[in-house]
């Protein structure tokens, strides 16, 4: 849903939007629900509100997919991109974070959404804490069996040592 900044009441507005934005390489499995509170002071805008939905991931040890729900406070201040200074680059201090731009006097939901699910979605996903992964030989998922393969530790730095000796003796 596209907002025009200046069709927004002086006492603000209270909207529910329900959408399902794109985003690559994410499962969104039902349209995710934001209740915002939206204000205006001049050329600023105020978000504040509750993002809530659910997205499928791939566990990073397992490989299966799992579910995962997304609840996320909104509170987000919109400026003019205008404000925004290409030339001057600054580093931005904590109270700064919440701080985003629009263009054309427009700030769309869909991307309000968006940024609280690629906030929330971790680097490394889990199904669970305890997830086993796979067995690095077999490929087995050892959170339904142990496996009887020997997976000799190796420390890691030595592990290129120990690749360059695999080669000299392939070629010697």
């Amino acid at each position: 849903m596209k907002i025009e900044i200046f069709e927004i009441p002086e006492e603000g507005l209270n909207i529910e939007v329900e959408e399902i934005p794109k985003i690559e390489g994410v499962n969104i499995i039902n349209p995710f629900r934001a209740v915002l509170k939206i204000e205006k002071n001049g050329k600023k805008v105020f978000v504040k509100g509750v993002v809530n939905g659910e997205v499928e991931l791939q566990c990073s040890r397992c490989l299966k997919n799992y579910k995962m729900p997304i609840r996320s406070l909104v509170e987000v201040s919109y400026h003019p991109i205008e404000e925004l200074n290409r030339e001057e680059l600054v580093e931005l201090k904590q109270d700064e974070m919440e701080v985003d731009f629009y263009r054309e006097g427009v700030i769309d939901t869909e991307d309000i959404i968006r940024d609280q699910i690629l906030l929330n979605i971790p680097m490394k996903p889990l199904c669970s804490e305890e997830c086993k992964g796979l067995c690095p030989i077999c490929g087995s998922d050892l959170n339904v069996s142990d496996c009887n393969c020997v997976v000799k530790e190796i420390d890691p730095r030595m592990a290129v040592l120990q690749s360059l000796l695999r080669r000299m003796k392939k070629n010697g």
